[in-house]
């Protein structure tokens, strides 16, 4: 076919091409070859598709700063009515050579303990109480705000899934742990439910900041 292609304008078109090769045991008729570029030549459903979302998916870029990742322009293509797979848009991303912005490293926050020996699991796993201040489970994350990363530690009391003390800082301390655990311990006094020695259990993770499980 690239050789009917190359040489049609200098030997009188396709027909006469096709005669030769015929009379060489080479046989193509025109039609075949008419057919086949008709087909070369017409793009696939899905090409034309994938140009108009490649478009559409350029718009959104642009039109939010250029900030906005796969997830985001997938959510915003389908609110305006234009069904497609998430995986279709992060494709097609790729193809463009176009990514989101990422804000900032991942945030690591529960740190192997070191050289602290290792707090033994008193609740066995076991988090069922059958009333108030017996289990106390403690833990914190991170919340990213503009001003950077906030640290906010708490404190659940499994009886009833109530969070009892709580505390935020901007840097992930084992002082500012400590203060979510004071403050259940303040709230439980003055709310008249007392906590009686040997009774609470008050457990964490393993890492350096929470390492502690109590009774």
């Amino acid at each position: 076919m690239n050789f009917i292609d190359e040489h049609r304008d200098r030997f009188g078109g396709v027909e006469p091409i096709c005669r030769v090769l015929t009379e060489h045991e080479c046989k193509i008729a025109p039609s075949t070859y008419y057919a086949h570029h008709k087909r070369r030549a017409a793009p696939s459903a899905r090409t034309v598709r994938d140009a108009d979302l490649k478009e559409r998916i350029s718009e959104v870029f642009a039109a939010n700063y250029r900030v906005y990742g796969a997830r985001k322009i997938w959510r915003e293509l389908n609110r305006q009515g234009h069904a497609v797979a998430r995986c279709t848009v992060e494709r097609l991303m790729r193809e463009l050579g176009i990514a989101g912005v990422v804000r900032g490293k991942k945030v690591i926050t529960t740190l192997p303990g070191g050289q602290a020996r290792r707090a033994p699991d008193l609740v066995e796993r076991d988090f069922v109480a059958d009333s108030p201040n017996r289990c106390w489970v403690a833990d914190f994350t991170h919340v990213k705000t503009w001003a950077g990363v906030v640290y906010v530690a708490f404190v659940v009391d499994t009886y009833s899934r109530r969070i009892v003390g709580w505390s935020a800082a901007t840097v992930k301390e084992t002082v500012f742990v400590l203060d979510a655990l004071e403050m259940a311990i303040w709230q439980r006094d003055r709310e008249q439910h007392p906590i009686q020695p040997g009774e609470l259990i008050h457990h964490s993770d393993a890492g350096s900041q929470l390492g502690l499980n109590r009774s």
